[in-house]
Parts: C-alpha cells; structure tokens; sequence
C-alpha cells in the first residue's frame, strides 16, 4: 500500500485512498442511525403499529416505494429496526387477499382480492389491493407488488434464518408465489397482467384492445421481479427442509426464464411489455412506443436474472441514452410514454410522476447494478445528487422535473422513506451478500480508488454478525477470518457456510496479491448515550422520559435480557435523545449548517418528535406485554411500570 494515501476515519467506516467515497460511505451508513446532521430512518418511526412509516404525508406502508431502500439495507439492519420493518411488512401479509377479506372502507377501494395477493399499501386495519391513483376501476391487481413482496419478505427471512419466522411465514410466501402462477401462459411462459399490474403503477395500461378497453398483456417486470423472489424463495424451502417444494419453484423459476426470450431486444435489453397480438412497447427508438423503460432492465441487472454479459449490454444501453439519467438519477422512462391510458398532461406529464419521474426505490436498484458492473463513477454521481436533498432536510420522493425537485414543495422538510434507496445501495453493493440456505457469498465490488476499506458496523447473517474490510484492489487472492486463513473463495467471490462461521467474524479480503493482514479489530459494543442535561428548557421534559427510559435499560441490562428487544427499543430511543442534545449543541457552534427559519424550525421539531414516538410505542409495547404468556416479557413490563409510577 502506498504511504502517501490520505486516511479517513469516520462513524461507520474507515479507509485510505478516495477520501471522498469513503466520505459518501459513512454519510450513506449514517442515515440508518439517528444522527444530528442528516435526516434519518428513524424519525420514519410510528407507534400506531410500532413499525416503519413511508412518510409524515403518507401514513401507510407501500410495497413499490419501499422496495428498493429495504432490498438494499436489509443485511445492516439491526435491532430494533429488524422488528419494525417486519411489523410493517405484516401490513401487507396479515391482510393479504384470502378470497374473502374486504379491503379499505373507502368505497372505491372496497375490492376482495385473489388469495395470495399483496397489495399497493396498507396501515392499520385497512389495505389497498390495487394502484389507488388514477382510472382505479379497470385497475389490475397488484401482480408485480406481490412479486416484490415476496421477494422483500424472503429475503429478510433468509438473513434472519430464524425458523420460528420461516414458519410462519412460508406459507404466506407459498400463497403469493401460487397467486402470480395464475398468470403464467403456459404456451410462452410469460406474464399476464392488466393495467396497474406493474410496480411503478398506473405507467403500465396493458393492452389496449381495438375497441378502445384495456386488458392484459405480457409484462416484463413482473416476469423478473418473479425470478428474484423465486430465487429466494428456492432458498427458503431448502432452509425449511423442503426439498420437493424446492425443486417446485425452481422448475418455475426455469420456465419463466425461458419466456424472457421473448421479451428481450436484439441489443439484449428487455421491453416494457408486449401485447397479444404481438405489439412491443418499448422498442427504444421505434416509431410508437419507442420509449426506455428502465426498471425491468436495472432490475435485471441488480438480482442477477441476467448473466455478465447480458447486465453488460443492458448498461451501455441504458448509458447510450441521456435523456434516461439527466440529472444523474435514473427516470422510469424516457422518451415519454406514449402507451399511457390518460394523455401526458398535468399529473402525468413527463419528468413529473411515473412518467419519467424520479423514483429513489429505482435507484437503489440501479446502484446495485452500478456495482455489480463496475460502474463506481455513477454510483458515486448518485449519492452526490442525494446529498443536494439531503443537505435540504429535503429527502422527498418522487421527485419531479426529471429527478431535479421536490414532490410537496410547500412543506418545510420532506421525508420518504424511498428517499434512503440510494444511500442504502451505496453500502450494500460493497459486497452485494447473497444470502442461501447454506451459508453467504460476499462479491467484493471496491471503488478503484480505495485502497483499503473496513467496515465499522456489522452485517446479520442469522445469528451471526460479520465486520468486513478489504486491503488492495483486483481479484480476491487471500482471505483471513479473525486473523485465520480461510479457504473458501475464489478469485471473485468468498463463501462463508453458516455452519462454519464465527459468531462474531472479522473478515478481512485480501486482493490483487496483497498479503498484508490487520489486526482483529474491538468490536464496537452498543451504548445508552447519557446527555447531561437540557440544552434548552423545550428539551427538559424529554429528559425526564430519558431518564425513565436509561432507568429501564439498566435494570434490563443488570437482568440479563440486554440481548431483547425492549432493550434495543430502549436504546434507539436513547440514541435519538442524545442526537437531539448534539444536534444543539452543533447547531450553536455552527458546525452544521442551518435551514431558511421554517425549514430549521421543522426540522428541530422532528428530532423532538422522534423521541416522543419512540416512547410512546415502548410504553405501548410494554404494556401489551402485562398479559403475555412469556414469564420474561412480564417481567420486563413490570420493570416499565416501577420506573414510570
């Protein structure tokens, strides 16, 4: 390694060669954490169902918007993150279509969907089946809501590996995975779905018959976004000792790449989708419907459908068409669509919604691709686009004007959960983790520029948690495990079997013919911040709920159940009082820059707000653990009501 390198030390990770990568690295990893500077996932908390909320202008939990953030932050996620993404995830599967449940009360969305069927959002007591926005009446199901669900769910079962939950849950997937079979014709092994059946709903109208009326057609995204879940689906059943079910999904799984044939352009990148009669829509370049559609092809790229030299041809397709990325984040489309059921206008003008608006859910899945190629440069442009929002307390989605604006301009702050997709990305695709029944393959994606690398917070893989670094660049030639060799990798990948990994493995990837090991670094233990004081009297009543709350976590800690998840509610709650103290303190030094008045005064209050939530969901909690049937849970209960009397 050359002596000259600059270093860099940050909160999540640490480093010598690209300053400024390593930079955008910990700013991405910061924004999963309360932190004083940057808006992050926490403030997205809500006690009404203890979980995760798209935004403060959309109480509810949608699939399509959630989907990029989430595929890409799943294996960082910890405690008690874990449980309130799951708690949001059962939005969508305690009320899933069964055949008989009725949707939302509102009249126009009281629809009983298939068994088997997600849906486009949920909230407490109430689920919207199909795209609710737009020509809702001849609206399909959500086809490709339920492919990416699936998927989600899969996934964070498969790094969880808690059988408890894969019980539970499997089911579930089982219902989805049969409901999308529905639609397979069995004569090309495509997809059908009718309008608003896509994920980036209503762009998609399906076919538009000769007599005007729309129907079904074969839609490309949903024939993908299958493959992906069933991948990990596949994995699931292995993990379940499920053989035969197994060796099922992976025969449809088979089939269903075999169609993609027919959906795949000459140059190798895929249409949005073709109709009955043989019309292709998204022929980029053709007469009519010579539009870029370009979710299908990053996720093609990112779940690995395709294989390297296929994502290959996809990218320069993708990098030959400026119109798609004008302001370094990719559009949905481009040109406009001109396949749409209503006209380009208003809402549904281009560069404005999801017709060639920004979605930051894409863009987590672009990045994963950026990755997956090489393509560091625009991964890097992307998170420089994001920090133009974040710097703003602007994380907004979608964003109008090809990517370049805020959705609700006349809100002081923004705040969407999609909005983290890129940040998430940027972290994940480091290593890509794809996660199997019988263990983990890490695929090293290093910035050329970075000479090395180290991960300063864990990765999940079940039980396990893994810190990761690297040293030097190129192909993989040696491989330490808490400064042991380990064996299993090759020149592009590492397999960790679960079996034979640590509890706690310091992972340390040599490449490009370095030998040079580290020092097994301290594991950095969790802590209940302890701020020593208010700042300001408006903070002294939440001072008085942190120490009820630090109160609690001692006695947990002291009763041996520091490893539970009242503790690590306990503690986030603790983290974002003690943000709040540091935000202030920051803010008077003037080493964070402040917001126009409202935004600043908006954006103070937000920090109030998520400690106030934070409490209230844990009193919530607790006090639904009175009756439980687990003597531990009423034990900590009873902990909670000595403290608060």
């Amino acid at each position: 390694m050359q002596a000259n390198l600059s270093h860099f030390t940050g909160k999540y990770f640490r480093g010598t060669g690209d300053v400024e990568y390593l930079r955008l690295l910990d700013i991405a990893r910061r924004m999963f954490d309360p932190d004083p500077e940057f808006q992050h996932v926490p403030m997205l908390y809500t006690p009404i169902w203890n979980g995760l909320v798209e935004g403060p202008t959309w109480n509810g939990w949608w699939i399509q918007n959630s989907y990029g953030t989430t595929y890409a932050a799943l294996p960082f996620y910890q405690e008690p993150l874990v449980t309130f993404l799951q708690n949001s995830h059962d939005l969508w599967f305690d009320q899933m279509g069964d055949g008989q449940r009725v949707g939302s009360s509102a009249p126009r969305f009281q629809w009983v969907a298939p068994d088997g069927a997600l849906c486009d959002a949920a909230g407490k007591d109430w689920i919207i089946y199909k795209q609710g926005d737009g020509r809702v009446d001849i609206h399909d199901w959500g086809m490709e809501f339920t492919a990416a669900g699936l998927l989600m769910q899969a996934e964070l079962l498969l790094i969880s590996r808690d059988p408890h939950a894969i019980a539970h849950y499997l089911p579930k997937l089982e219902r989805c995975a049969n409901f999308i079979e529905t639609r397979r014709d069995p004569q090309n092994d495509l997809f059908f779905a009718g309008p608003a059946g896509n994920l980036l709903a209503p762009s998609y109208a399906g076919w538009k018959r000769p007599d005007g009326s729309y129907g079904q057609a074969y839609l490309t995204g949903l024939s993908i976004t299958c493959i992906a879940a069933l991948d990990r689906l596949i994995e699931l059943e292995k993990l379940a000792g499920n053989a035969q079910r197994a060796g099922l999904y992976a025969d449809r799984r088979e089939r269903a790449r075999q169609g993609l044939a027919r959906l795949t352009t000459d140059e190798g990148y895929f249409i949005k989708s073709l109709d009955p009669d043989g019309t292709r829509h998204g022929m980029y370049g053709a007469p009519q419907y010579g539009y870029f559609e370009a979710s299908p092809n990053h996720d093609a790229i990112a779940f690995r459908v395709v294989d390297d030299a296929q994502a290959g041809r996809i990218y320069s397709k993708i990098a030959s068409i400026p119109g798609l990325r004008p302001y370094d984040f990719i559009l949905p489309n481009s040109p406009s669509l001109d396949d749409m059921y209503e006209q380009p206008e208003g809402l549904w003008v281009f560069g404005t919604w999801v017709n060639g608006g920004h979605w930051s859910t894409c863009e987590a899945r672009m990045v994963l691709g950026y990755y997956r190629l090489g393509q560091y440069e625009d991964a890097r442009r992307s998170m420089q686009q994001l920090m133009t929002f974040a710097r703003r307390f602007r994380m907004d989605n979608p964003l109008t004007k090809f990517g370049s604006d805020v959705y609700q301009p006349r809100e002081p702050i923004n705040l969407c959960y999609d909005t983290f997709g890129p940040a998430a990305a940027l972290v994940r695709g480091l290593f890509e983790y794809l996660y199997r029944a019988d263990g983990l393959t890490l695929l090293p994606h290093i910035p050329p520029g970075i000479a090395e690398l180290e991960q300063l917070f864990p990765v999940r893989f079940g039980a396990k948690r893994l810190y990761l670094s690297t040293v030097g660049q190129g192909d993989v030639t040696a491989v330490q495990v808490n400064g042991k060799p380990w064996p299993s990798f090759d020149p592009h990948s590492v397999f960790l079997p679960y079996d034979e990994t640590p509890n706690v493995a310091h992972i340390r990837l040599m490449l490009g013919g370095t030998t040079s090991g580290q020092p097994v670094p301290a594991t950095r233990t969790p802590s209940s911040p302890s701020p020593t004081g208010a700042t300001s009297p408006a903070l002294t009543s939440l001072d008085v709920l942190g120490s009820r709350l630090r109160k609690f976590y001692a006695r947990l800690i002291d009763e041996g159940l520091g490893d539970r998840y009242p503790a690590a509610h306990a503690r986030l709650a603790l983290n974002c009082l003690a943000t709040l103290h540091d935000r202030q303190r920051l803010l008077a030094q003037g080493t964070i820059q402040s917001l126009p008045e409202a935004s600043q005064r908006a954006a103070d209050q937000s920090y109030v707000d998520t400690v106030n939530k934070f409490y209230e969901g844990l009193d919530a909690v607790l006090d639904s653990y009175t009756h439980s049937d687990d003597a531990r849970c009423r034990r900590t209960a009873q902990f909670w009501q000595e403290i608060i009397r």
